[in-house]
Formats: structure tokens, C-alpha cells, sequence
């Protein structure tokens, strides 16, 4: 037997030393759990942070001054699109005019306001003959429809309706001494794009009949 393999030295073994406070690796570990600490409490907080905004506090329609009258004020979690909407901790806008339907409740988006010379439709009383459709509403969209007077005397068939507007947002709807009340004579009032203006004037004030037919699902 060789006796020369025996008398090698034994390899050293190497002992693992525990990383001590100033060890880089080890200060690396802990900046990184404190910034996601940090980011996670921060996350947290601003999902939970609430701003106050001006909500309608009744259905806004083109045309409609915004003033607090017409304003509520609601808490809300916006997650930061809350420049979007009229903050209620900052005055209103001075003279501005809603350019669309703001139902009510609903958030009042700074893209909905303007100037009144940026409307570009106008107000037209349009007589109804008993009680509203249904579905016809503050806020809704109707068309307007006309049908000419009928020629007793021809033998031919009664003139067909023709289409004045479509989709014109109802501003209000009143009775005869502007109450809304259940009976009597009622008017509505429509918004009417400047470029339909002379037909439906035309109409209104020539012989036949006007009819305000609502678009189904925009009642509320």
C-alpha cells in the first residue's frame, strides 16, 4: 500500500462568514424593502385619497349658466384624472354656459363648458298637443317631424311627413303659465341647430301640424 497518499494535508474548509451590517449586498436588500414599503403606502393612500367636485344638481342642457344653484358638491375617488372635472375648492368659470347634457348627478367635465357664443343652437317653443310622449324629458333627444295641411278638395292621397331635425335635446317642457303641471296646454322647448333654423320656423308658422316624436332610450 502507498503510503504517500495518506500523508497529504487535509483540505482547509471554508467556513461561511455571516454578513455583517456594512455588507453592500446586504444594505442593497434593505433600501429596496423600505422603497417598496414606501411605494406600496403610497399606492394605498392615493387610491383612498377623495377631492370634491361639483356634480349637477339637476339635468344641465346647452345653454344652461353654471352657478351654484344648479351645483352640488360630492366626494369622489377620481385616481387622478381629476383635472378633467370642475374641482369644487377653485372658483367657478365666469359667464360659462354648458355646451352639452349633464344629467344629473353626474360630474361636471371641464370639456362641457364654454362660452355662450360657442353654442351654436337656439332655443324654439314648439306647441304640444296633450300630455308629453313618453320618455319626452329635460335633457332627451327628439326629431321633429312636420306634416303639411290637407287639401280637402284633392282627391289625391294626404301629404306624407317630412323629417325637419333629428335628435334635438329637449331644454325644458312648461305649461301655458310655465309650471309643470299635469294638465293643460303644454310647450317644448328644443334646441335647434342654427342651419335647421329656417325650416322649422317655416313650419312652424305655416299651415300643418309639427310633431315631437322622442328617441327611444334617451329619456332617462
Amino acid at each position: 500500500m502507498d503510503s504517500t497518499v495518506l500523508d497529504l494535508p487535509a483540505p482547509a474548509a471554508t467556513r461561511l462568514r455571516r454578513p455583517g451590517w456594512r455588507d453592500p449586498r446586504l444594505l442593497t436588500g434593505l433600501v429596496l424593502i423600505a422603497v417598496s414599503v414606501a411605494l406600496g403606502s403610497w399606492v394605498v393612500t392615493a387610491a383612498q385619497r377623495t377631492v370634491a367636485v361639483y356634480v349637477a344638481a339637476q339635468t344641465l342642457t346647452p345653454g344652461d349658466a353654471v352657478t351654484p344653484a344648479e351645483l352640488a358638491v360630492a366626494e369622489v375617488r377620481l385616481a387622478g384624472a381629476a383635472d378633467g372635472y370642475l374641482l369644487a375648492d377653485e372658483p367657478l368659470p365666469a359667464d360659462a354656459v354648458v355646451l352639452r347634457v349633464v344629467g344629473a348627478g353626474e360630474l361636471v367635465p371641464v370639456a362641457a363648458l364654454g362660452a355662450a357664443a360657442d353654442l351654436d343652437v337656439r332655443a324654439v317653443a314648439v306647441p304640444l298637443e296633450g300630455a308629453p310622449p313618453r320618455g319626452m324629458v329635460q335633457g332627451a333627444a327628439v326629431d321633429l317631424w312636420w306634416t303639411p295641411a290637407a287639401d280637402l278638395a284633392a282627391t289625391d292621397a294626404p301629404p306624407a311627413p317630412e323629417q325637419l331635425a333629428a335628435a334635438l335635446t329637449v331644454a325644458e317642457i312648461s305649461s301655458a303659465d310655465g309650471a309643470f303641471a299635469a294638465g293643460g296646454t303644454r310647450t317644448v322647448h328644443v334646441l335647434v341647430p342654427v342651419d335647421d333654423l329656417p325650416a322649422v320656423l317655416a313650419a312652424l308658422g305655416g299651415d300643418g301640424t309639427v310633431d315631437v316624436v322622442p328617441v327611444p332610450g334617451t329619456g332617462g
